[in-house]
């Protein structure tokens, strides 16, 4: 039975690469997620649907889940699939979904790109356009992805940020950072007392 207020619920879209090189990284976001809903108020909810892409051309989105056990469920079952980036169809499945409900935040977790990247800026500013802000995160070091996470984030009036799958608490810091923003905006944000919630708000403060 839905909840009186359920609508009021802030919304979360967690995007993932599940291509084969990023399994450490999906290993170690499915044991931090748990720490997204405890960045939260106690009298505010968060429901978070997940979508990645893997394999040949497949992209699937979850159904929205307000608990961190049912979203664990979700991504314990998913092994990562060599293939091709799907940013593209990521963007647009968010664009869509927003349309019909607002999402107050994107997440994306990556480490590389094969796609257009002037088509894949089209889209992230036409969700800047829309208040729908990207929060990108880059695993490696790769200038070229950073180039483009960065102009990603900025169109979109979102942020960017680099983690390393080696140090899991800087990830850990990002999600419970965006989780705070998308639950009650830049008021929930400043109150994560973490380095990446504080360089998070910088940029959003500055778009």
């Amino acid at each position: 039975m839905a909840r009186p207020n359920a609508a009021e619920d802030g919304r979360l879209l967690f995007g993932m690469d599940a291509t084969m090189s990023r399994q450490p990284t999906w290993d170690m976001a499915v044991s931090l997620q748990a720490g997204m809903f405890e960045a939260i108020p106690k009298d505010a909810h968060l429901q978070v649907q997940l979508i990645y892409f893997r394999g040949l051309g497949e992209c699937r989105a979850s159904k929205w889940v307000l608990d961190a056990n049912a979203l664990a469920r979700l991504m314990s079952t998913i092994s990562c699939q060599g293939g091709n980036t799907q940013i593209g169809r990521v963007f647009s499945h968010a664009r869509d979904e927003h349309k019909r409900r607002r999402i107050n935040a994107v997440v994306y977790v990556g480490d590389a790109i094969e796609e257009n990247v002037d088509a894949l800026c089209a889209k992230a500013g036409e969700l800047g356009v829309m208040g729908l802000p990207l929060f990108v995160f880059q695993e490696g070091h790769d200038s070229r992805v950073e180039a483009a996470f960065r102009e990603f984030a900025r169109l979109s009036k979102g942020a960017y940020a680099r983690f390393d799958s080696s140090a899991p608490q800087q990830l850990a810091d990002l999600l419970k950072a965006v989780a705070a923003y998308a639950s009650g905006g830049r008021a929930h944000l400043k109150l994560q007392s973490s380095g990446a919630a504080r360089a998070l708000l910088t940029q959003i403060e500055k778009r």
